[in-house]
């Protein structure tokens, strides 16, 4: 009975050693061995043996990167405004030893760091140059903290300003500032449209007017050119038609009497309209008329022969 309890006291304590001679580190994750108050070294992630009862080990350090938020600071710009800064700084662990010995809260010291920072980065400035240089001053902030960090095995990756608010009475007179200059911008931007509506419209106009004249320009050029080309077949046709009918004549051999009986034809044709009142008879109407009376009389021979017969010549 005595050696079953021994044995069992034995491997209790087996079992408690193995226990803590074995440590198994997370991902991502680290452990720092002190020996004796000392420290030994530094455990990684996986599986780890130490010393029981002389090795201890300590809290772990996280390796990854981390985010950290900081309340809102007063600061006061070179023109004696304060503001109040919400910054976030995005920082990571890359040497665990010296994280855990060189400061004793690096937390508080990052922010502690960057207030001060900040201080004197905004104090620099003015407050307009203040709202329009984020990049700037994340830059500086950056910079600062980032060799400030170094010893204590941080490495600080970014730093961001979520916010840089004025004190209210500024804040209501850059928004009345801003509503004058936008109700100065849209009404240049009215007048300038105005102005270029009316040229605009002065421009159509001028060139419409132009292309109107154009127009009646060449449609009058036309309309004469038209003119006179009717006007010129209607010469040659009627030139044509003189031609034709003095060739007529001339192959014909007319005689006076034709030529009489043509002219008393054409008389009707002369006293024909509306606006023929009064009608003096031409002076050729005798000769045409003793021509025409020749037509009715026989020839010179033929009145001859019936003078010297006596008689009058068969109808």
């Amino acid at each position: 009975m005595v050696q079953l309890i021994a044995a069992l006291i034995v491997v209790a304590v087996a079992g408690f050693v193995l226990a803590r001679a074995i440590r198994i580190v997370p991902q991502a994750t680290s452990r720092i061995v002190e020996r004796f108050g000392r420290y030994h070294r530094t455990l990684n992630a996986g599986l780890n043996i130490v010393v029981p009862f002389i090795d201890r080990v300590r809290v772990e350090v996280d390796l990854r990167e981390q985010v950290v938020t900081f309340p809102p600071q007063p600061v006061i710009t070179s023109d004696n405004l304060v503001v109040s800064i919400d910054t976030v700084i995005y920082f990571q662990v890359t040497d665990p030893k010296a994280a855990t010995y060189e400061i004793a809260s690096f937390i508080v010291a990052v922010e502690q760091l960057t207030v001060t920072t900040l201080r004197n980065v905004v104090g620099g400035m003015d407050l307009e140059r203040t709202l329009t240089s984020r990049e700037e001053i994340n830059t500086e902030l950056r910079g600062v903290l980032d060799d400030a960090t170094g010893k204590w095995g941080i490495r600080v990756n970014r730093v961001e300003l979520k916010a840089i608010d004025p004190p209210a009475s500024i804040q209501d007179s850059m928004e009345k500032q801003m509503r004058a200059d936008r109700d100065k911008r849209a009404a240049i931007l009215t007048a300038e449209g105005n102005k270029q509506s009316a040229i605009l419209t002065a421009q159509g106009e001028r060139e419409a007017a132009v292309l109107r004249a154009r127009g009646e320009a060449e449609s009058v050029v036309l309309r004469a050119q038209a003119d006179a080309e009717a006007r010129a077949m209607r010469a040659k046709g009627e030139a044509d038609a003189i031609a034709m009918v003095f060739k007529a004549i001339h192959e014909g051999a007319p005689d006076d009497r034709l030529l009489a009986y043509q002219y008393l034809t054409t008389l009707p044709e002369i006293a024909k309209g509306d606006a023929n009142k009064l009608w003096i008879v031409p002076s050729e109407m005798g000769r045409a008329l003793e021509n025409l009376g020749g037509l009715f009389s026989p020839p010179k021979n033929e009145r001859t022969a019936i003078q010297q017969d006596g008689g009058t010549p068969a109808s």
